[in-house]
């Protein structure tokens, strides 16, 4: 039975994500993208995309366009060249965020810089109502190891809560048009901690997404390597996930999250709460 404490877990696994192998590109859509359809996983509260690409050496996606999403990356290895029609040009390494508010349109180019593939997170969010044809604008971030080790880190949060710089560069979370927050983890084996949401006004069970990034290479079939262990505190962790697996999370507004690191390696995974 449910209560507001408890949390309803639905498994999204890794065979069950839109994957492709274009050469230069090998990619997962975890929602409905580019020639993946799926109209059963189009979205999941403002969460739009999420995508895991691996781009090889010099290569990579040419100058195009967006409007209105929220868009950013979370840089996993190698090194991720950005331009963009804001003037704005780096290269980002493991642990980089870039975030960009598209608003009323910028045009944008992601490449793999130098002899290493690039393997990052790319992720996509509907704005608050009234704030998708904004001023553009482009931020960055940059969270070690250490800092994720053991904890979840908020790297991305609302831009109009107490969380969040607006500079362009800054310590703590890059700033999103959205109601979502992302927090990033790096869990040592034998470990298991509690997430305590923020505080939702909504009386609906909160919306959240967990992620478990897909750090051993390129894999379409059955989830291998880690195993990351989830559930609500009060029940402990009852769904195993592996690389590459995810979960849809209806949160009771009194609920916690808790996870345990049961495999022999590190888990790096991402966790998305829209509340």
């Amino acid at each position: 039975m449910s209560s507001s404490r408890s949390i309803e877990i639905i498994p999204r696994r890794n065979t069950a994500r839109g994957h492709a192998d274009h050469g230069w590109l090998k990619t997962f859509h975890t929602f409905s993208f580019a020639n993946f359809n799926d109209s059963e996983h189009e979205s999941f509260g403002s969460l739009r995309v999420l995508n895991e690409d691996r781009v090889a050496p010099r290569t990579g996606f040419g100058t195009h366009s967006h409007r209105e999403y929220e868009i950013f990356s979370y840089v996993i290895s190698g090194a991720l060249e950005h331009q963009d029609s804001m003037g704005n040009t780096e290269i980002l390494s493991r642990g980089a965020i870039q975030m960009t508010s598209t608003g009323t349109g910028i045009s944008h180019s992601e490449k793999a810089h130098g002899a290493q593939e690039v393997h990052f997170c790319q992720i996509w969010a509907s704005p608050r109502p009234g704030e998708g044809k904004g001023k553009p604008a482009y931020f960055t971030r940059h969270f070690t190891d250490e800092e994720k080790r053991n904890q979840f880190r908020l790297i991305i949060a609302p831009s109009n809560s107490s969380q969040v710089s607006l500079d362009r560069e800054a310590d703590g979370p890059a700033p999103i048009r959205s109601q979502l927050r992302a927090y990033a983890s790096l869990m040592d084996p034998g470990i298991s901690f509690v997430h305590a949401f923020h505080p939702s006004r909504s009386p609906e069970r909160r919306k959240a997404y967990i992620h478990v990034v897909q750090r051993s290479g390129y894999n379409p079939g059955d989830a291998k390597g880690v195993r990351l262990r989830v559930g609500a505190q009060i029940e402990g962790p009852i769904i195993e996930l592996r690389e590459g697996d995810g979960s849809y999370l209806f949160v009771g507004k009194d609920a916690g999250l808790k996870v345990e690191n049961a495999g022999e390696g590190a888990v790096e995974f991402l966790l998305f709460d829209m509340g």
